[in-house]
């Protein structure tokens, strides 16, 4: 191996000791076999997150027995297209492959692990998940907020459970994390595996999540009616704000997926609104020239325009961010009315829309390839570890490399430039 690529090691519970019940399969896929994070190698190369990782896929031998195996599945955190598809292929993965017949389906996210909560978790079967993939949201429902680690897992060691999948964002691997870490101190055989879920496709050492190409197809047609409405109306203005805290990808996509879209604002690029060069006044370029536009505007943009002291925290901790849709609204009315040329502004929130739908088709084979690698981890004895979409590869990330940062539309990368080009946008509004 390169002396420069560092070895991303993934935890085990115990050996793997035990020959796979899959053992019809040829698949199976050595602990030394590795993909890289970095495939482009240049002069601009940094060496320090030149990881290589585990390549995810059954092992030949495993650690679990699966007549004492008893499986739990969590989804914590927003709602995204695809999270009862990989609630149905860890089911039928367990099930019918690894012959494991016990697998729980916690309620509420991690609220459901706190016995206070009463919530009894439901026992999840091949025909209760049949045809959930069909229907958007999560069957086991979900929540926000912490619960105590230590709670938890005793009532983890209560229901007898040995291996806990946790879909879920930031903050739900964050406190997979921390379960992981409570169970290596008490020395328990019990296995915790991340499955990344965010719309807005910002986890760190994942190319793609799932939910992301589904929300862009869902984002796109919303835009398609915006730029009806803005040409509809004298001096009209569509005006559509999507989802993305931190990063722009959802509008991104969607922007190159539509090519209506004359603006983009995404957290990445901080804009002014008034002045020389700035955003209402290229704006107001547009109008006079073609007389309509279509806007795009990603939830976490211009966040320096509010006062975020004043916004305060979710319940997971996150800062509450001000409504840019509605701020831009307002300034953009305002700044027409007092130039003289007053417009229409037709204003869209589908946040809801496009993260409560069934996964589209791409999205559902990436959920099943992810729950079902989730499933050959778990059984082989890996833990603290996310199963991640990767090179066109699934890998095995450890977990406290994956948490704590976000990924961010690159600058200076295809997609950001592919924005400029059909949008013709300045490449920031100073």
């Amino acid at each position: 191996m390169e002396s420069n690529l560092k070895r991303a090691a993934v935890k085990r519970i115990g050996s793997a000791d035990r020959a796979s019940p899959i053992s019809n399969r040829k698949q199976f896929v050595s602990d030394e076999t590795y993909v890289r994070h970095v495939v482009e190698l240049g002069s601009a190369w940094d060496g320090e997150e030149a990881y290589v990782f585990e390549k995810a896929g059954p092992r030949n031998k495993i650690h679990f027995d699966p007549a004492t195996s008893r499986a739990a599945i969590v989804t914590c955190g927003g709602l995204a297209p695809g999270l009862n598809n990989v609630i149905r292929s860890i089911v039928i993965e367990l099930y019918f492959h690894y012959n494991v017949r016990t697998i729980w389906g916690i309620p509420k996210g991690y609220l459901g692990l706190n016995p206070a909560a009463g919530l009894k978790p439901l026992e999840l079967t091949p025909d209760l998940v049949d045809d959930i993939h069909t229907e958007g949201g999560t069957i086991l429902g979900s929540s926000r907020g912490r619960q105590d680690t230590a709670v938890m897992l005793d009532y983890m060691v209560e229901l007898g459970i040995n291996q806990l999948y946790c879909i879920g964002g930031d903050g739900t691997l964050r406190a997979a994390t921390e379960m992981a870490d409570a169970i290596e101190e008490r020395g328990l055989d019990i296995v915790v595996i991340g499955l990344p879920k965010t719309i807005d496709n910002d986890v760190f050492f994942c190319d793609r999540t799932f939910g992301y190409l589904t929300a862009v197809d869902a984002a796109r047609d919303v835009l398609e009616v915006a730029h009806v409405e803005a040409k509809g109306t004298d001096r009209g203005i569509g005006l559509v704000k999507l989802m993305g805290r931190d990063a722009g990808f959802i509008a991104c996509g969607a922007t190159i997926a539509s090519q209506k879209v004359n603006f983009t604002l995404i957290p990445e690029v901080p804009f002014k609104l008034e002045g020389p060069d700035s955003f209402l006044e290229v704006l107001e370029q547009r109008m006079d020239r073609r007389d309509h536009a279509l806007i795009v505007v990603a939830e976490g943009a211009g966040q320096d325009l509010f006062d975020q002291q004043a916004a305060g925290a979710d319940a997971s901790g996150n800062q509450r961010y001000g409504d840019i849709g509605l701020l831009l609204r307002k300034t953009i009315m305002d700044y027409f009315d007092r130039s003289g040329k007053p417009v229409e502004v037709k204003y869209i929130n589908p946040s809801y829309i496009v993260r409560g739908i069934p996964a589209n088709s791409e999205d559902g084979v990436l959920c099943d390839h992810l729950a079902r690698d989730a499933v050959h981890a778990a059984m082989a004895g890996k833990t603290a570890c996310m199963i991640s979409f990767m090179n066109n590869r699934m890998v095995h990330v450890p977990l406290p490399l994956a948490i704590g940062r976000k990924k961010h539309v690159d600058l200076a990368g295809p997609l950001w430039q592919s924005v400029l080009a059909s949008t013709g946008q300045p490449p920031a509004f100073t």
